[in-house]
């Protein structure tokens, strides 16, 4: 049974008044005004740094706010810790998660809500209603440590509509999960809507927001820029508010002609179950666009190519730098030889978040060295983090202070792109170069992959996003369940034929 029919007048579950929060002088938030009505969908948008994080941060009590007022269902509130948050009716739900993940989903779901005696048969049968009445098939006995980004996401939203929650917080939810999985969030949160529970939606996706949101509110330098309804939504509009200015996501530039033989070629690569078969090839100067739904194999071939993963001797395919067979041992013999691979998950393995940013360029700088020094050069070591930090224009005053940590999801994916690219490769395999990362950084990427590949750099980009796919490519590949299905031209690779090679 629904709590409030979604638009009706009732009081919002929560608002926002004047809030404002700094940091030593700095202003995280100024003046925000903004409220969620019960039964809605309230996207947030706005690049990294305009102030998201802060605001739900106050709201779930994880920080408190200097100026203003925050009322929850027309109470004025102010929380000290995020369990006041907890018990007023705020569910947040972290992109990276925050489940005790050595714990059941069963018990995950009723932490908190123990008895002295607990009976986990008991526990189990309800914990499967609970879930099963969201329509998540997960087994509730299984450790919550070996599902997937999306399936715990949906662990988080059934304990919170368990906890009678009036207010979700879904932070970045879709950032790491299928297709299958971000439908199915989707479902979820129109599922909460329906039952009148307000919704706080942050995305840097606008094709998810426009599809989504009942509302839209723009942040920009901690102030609000306005709040949309429906009807006004346009691309232009927004991403105008969100960065000042108008970002196209059409072609970067015309790739020059490629040469005539590949600098990378792939032959009949195979690696059970992920990798069958795989064949392609990559050019000096060209940008290969490698799409294809999660599980298709794309980013298992690039670990093989660039020794992460290992590859059988026998029948296991080959692979081929300027015409000549190679079978590395490590990443660090690949990136000697000119083969550099760049993650997709950053946080995980593409830098060390507890050192600075002079470290970890420097550090990529001498993976890739021939030989690596006798002895430690710090004069050496700030040049080059200097020279990388002003190529790649990562924003931060100091290099060799600032850690990763302190850095916008944006700034975070440059340091990890200057790590690897100190020394010119003849091959960069690039995994998700955008994700996470805001708006207005995106064309900055793009347009340094494609001088990449001017400097004669064969690129293979490999995306879940269909936009950039478009955008960067000169060709592009579909992989389906471990090989390539299908090979299109810039003309050719319209949304429709993407999606159907990859499916079918």
């Amino acid at each position: 049974m629904s709590k409030v029919a979604s638009g009706s007048s009732a009081a919002p579950v929560i608002r926002l008044t004047n809030v404002g929060k700094s940091y030593n002088g700095t202003h995280a938030l100024a003046g925000v005004d903004f409220d969620v009505r019960p039964g809605e969908v309230h996207a947030v948008l706005g690049e990294n740094g305009a102030g998201k994080s802060t605001m739900v941060k106050i709201i779930s009590g994880a920080v408190a706010h200097d100026t203003g007022t925050l009322e929850i269902s027309g109470r004025e509130r102010t929380f000290a810790t995020p369990r006041e948050s907890v018990e007023a009716g705020v569910a947040m739900v972290y992109q990276e998660g925050s489940l005790v993940e050595s714990m059941t989903v069963a018990q995950n779901l009723f932490m908190g809500d123990e008895k002295v005696f607990n009976n986990l048969g008991h526990l189990n049968v309800i914990a499967r209603e609970l879930l099963e009445s969201h329509n998540f098939h997960i087994r509730p006995d299984v450790a919550a440590g070996s599902l997937g980004v999306g399936q715990k996401q949906m662990v988080e939203i059934a304990r919170a509509v368990h906890r009678n929650a009036d207010l979700v917080i879904l932070d970045e939810p879709t950032a790491s999960v299928t297709p299958e999985e971000r439908l199915q969030l989707f479902m979820s949160m129109r599922s909460l809507a329906r039952r009148g529970i307000g919704v706080i939606f942050i995305t840097h996706m606008l094709d998810e927001a426009f599809e989504q949101a009942d509302r839209i509110t723009v942040l920009r330098d901690g102030v609000v820029q306005g709040t949309l309804a429906k009807p006004e939504f346009t691309h232009d509009r927004v991403v105008k508010m969100m960065v000042g200015r108008i970002v196209e996501m059409g072609r970067v530039l015309p790739g020059r002609t490629p040469e005539p033989t590949p600098t990378l070629q792939v032959e009949d690569l195979t690696l059970l179950p992920a990798v069958r078969n795989m064949a392609f090839s990559a050019y000096a100067g060209e940008i290969v666009g490698l799409y294809g739904l999660v599980g298709a194999g794309r980013s298992e071939v690039a670990m093989i190519i660039s020794g992460i993963t290992k590859r059988r001797r026998l029948r296991g395919g080959t692979v081929q730098l300027n015409g000549k067979p190679v079978r590395f041992r490590t990443p660090r013999h690949a990136r000697r030889a000119g083969i550099v691979y760049i993650t997709e998950d950053r946080k995980a393995s593409g830098f060390f978040s507890h050192l600075t940013i002079a470290d970890n360029i420097y550090l990529g700088h001498l993976c890739s060295a021939l030989r690596l020094p006798f002895l430690f050069r710090p004069r050496v070591r700030k040049t080059v983090a200097q020279r990388f930090v002003d190529q790649f224009e990562v924003r931060t005053l100091a290099p060799d202070k600032a850690t990763l940590e302190e850095l916008s999801g944006g700034n975070q994916q440059k340091v990890v792109l200057a790590k690897g690219l100190t020394r010119k490769p003849l091959v960069a395999i690039i995994d998700e170069p955008t994700r996470g990362v805001d708006l207005g950084t995106i064309p900055e990427i793009h347009a340094m992959i494609r001088a990449l590949a001017d400097d004669g750099v064969a690129v293979v980009v490999i995306s879940s996003y269909l936009p950039e796919i478009q955008a960067l490519s000169d060709r592009v590949l579909v992989a389906r369940a471990g090989s390539i299905a299908a090979e299109f031209s810039p003309e050719e690779a319209d949304e429709e034929s993407l999606m159907f090679a990859a499916v079918h």
